[in-house]
């Protein structure tokens, strides 16, 4: 079943981002992660949400979502993400098909 996980990034430091921003990709990939949404036009409909940067990544499953974001290969950008957003995540599993 696929898993996704949804980010809000509120970017602190752009210059910095930029290099998180260009190396990310090759690391998803590597764990079958693809782009559904990456930072375009939001338009919140209900609520006091205030979105940022909005992410969102299909993995295959939950246990291909969770190696990828515990890897040696993410640790790196995900320290210069710490150091250049303040980023929410969550991860939600997807619906079985019918």
């Amino acid at each position: 079943m696929a898993a996704y996980l949804i980010a809000d990034v509120d970017v602190t430091d752009a210059a910095t981002f930029e290099e998180y921003k260009r190396d990310v990709p090759a690391t998803e990939q590597r764990y079958g992660g693809r782009y559904l949404a990456r930072g375009g036009a939001t338009k919140v409909l209900e609520g006091d949400w205030q979105p940022h940067r909005l992410i969102i990544l299909e993995f295959p499953d939950m246990d291909s979502l969770m190696r990828w974001y515990e890897s040696p290969e993410y640790a790196r950008l995900k320290a210069i993400r710490e150091r250049s957003a303040r980023t929410r995540i969550i991860v939600l599993e997807g619906v079985l098909p019918a």
